[in-house]
């Protein structure tokens, strides 16, 4: 082979490694950007928008210390007053005080399970108390001769479910009607004496 074309054939060969040098150059760059501008595939945490229902209704069935029903109750949410109605037999005649208790529990026969009335704001007990009253403070439940009785009640402020202090919480809540007539002062329960029925409230 002459010096001439030994000079031709390595010119060639330069020239060919130079092209498939850029050729694998670019085919690298255009991967990269591929990857780079693709978007990612993984899941993202949806966001949460299920809340808590608020509870606008609520019943209570009254038993007494034998398991017997001796009345039925109704809690209604009525902007920003629970309406309380409550309807006894079987009853003594007189004056009862009634009351929202802190727990919702009625262990038969003293009901003590219920716990305390329901006072989230920590005043002294008695709707004529001035530095009452309980959140669940309400009027003596008067009942006839014939052993029934009916009371309309009003809690203003209050709330069955939702907000800070409402009466369904964590540990729910019960309606109890007591043996004697709330005097509607003396802390911390009016001294209406032990409680003869109860009943769990529960949310509708």
């Amino acid at each position: 082979m002459t010096p001439l074309a030994m000079f031709r054939l390595t010119i060639l060969g330069c020239a060919s490694l130079a092209t498939l040098t850029a050729c694998n150059s670019a085919t690298s760059g255009g991967a990269a950007s591929a990857s780079s501008a693709a978007p990612s595939t993984a899941a993202q945490p949806a966001a949460s928008t299920a809340s808590a229902a608020s509870v606008n209704n609520a019943s209570v069935d009254l038993k007494n210390a034998a398991g017997q029903t001796v009345g039925q109750a109704r809690l209604v949410q009525q902007g920003d007053t629970v309406v309380i109605d409550v309807s006894a037999a079987g009853l003594t005649p007189g004056k009862h005080g009634v009351h929202i208790h802190t727990v919702g529990q009625c262990a038969a026969p003293d009901f003590a399970s219920a716990g305390g009335h329901w006072n989230p704001t920590a005043k002294k007990h008695g709707l004529e108390n001035p530095e009452g009253h309980h959140g669940g403070d309400m009027p003596n439940m008067d009942v006839g001769a014939d052993g029934s009785g009916l009371l309309h009640a009003t809690l203003a402020g209050e709330r069955i479910s939702g907000g800070a202090n409402p009466v369904l919480d964590a540990d729910g809540a019960a309606l109890v009607i007591h043996a004697g007539p709330d005097d509607m002062k003396s802390d911390p329960s009016g001294n209406s004496g032990g409680r003869i029925a109860c009943g769990v409230i529960t949310a509708q």
